[in-house]
């Protein structure tokens, strides 16, 4: 169980990382945050985009903000989280995270494989 938070960052960070290969931009990535853009131009309800967020982790005071942005597309998105992982989220999108153990990462790891597949269904990676 992991509480130190750069550590907590890292574990995400590293687990995000993966899909800057799939073709997602790492457009923020320090020792504090990381994320995860498409920069392909594409139109969501009408609008064109020359980009859309995926998701990012940021160290906060106190916690491990985990932003995860397919829920936003996919209201039904938030039905394929684990109740451990939903019982972190706050908001619609933000999962405080204060610790970190294999199962949760897990969660985290399916939550991102549903996101990234919703996205290249879409046509947005």
């Amino acid at each position: 169980m992991k509480t130190d938070l750069v550590e907590i960052f890292q574990t995400i960070r590293a687990e995000m990382q993966p899909y800057t290969v799939q073709g997602l931009n790492a457009r923020t990535n320090s020792e504090t945050a990381y994320e995860l853009w498409s920069e392909k131009a594409i139109e969501i309800e009408g609008r064109k985009k020359d980009e859309v967020y995926f998701a990012g982790v940021v160290i906060r005071k106190g916690y491990v903000g985990f932003y995860y942005m397919p829920v936003y597309a996919e209201a039904e998105m938030k039905l394929i989280f684990h109740p451990e992982l939903m019982k972190l989220l706050k908001g619609k999108s933000c999962f405080h995270i204060k610790k970190l153990d294999d199962e949760l990462l897990g969660f985290i790891s399916q939550a991102l494989v549903a996101g990234f597949t919703s996205y290249k269904q879409k046509g947005w990676v």
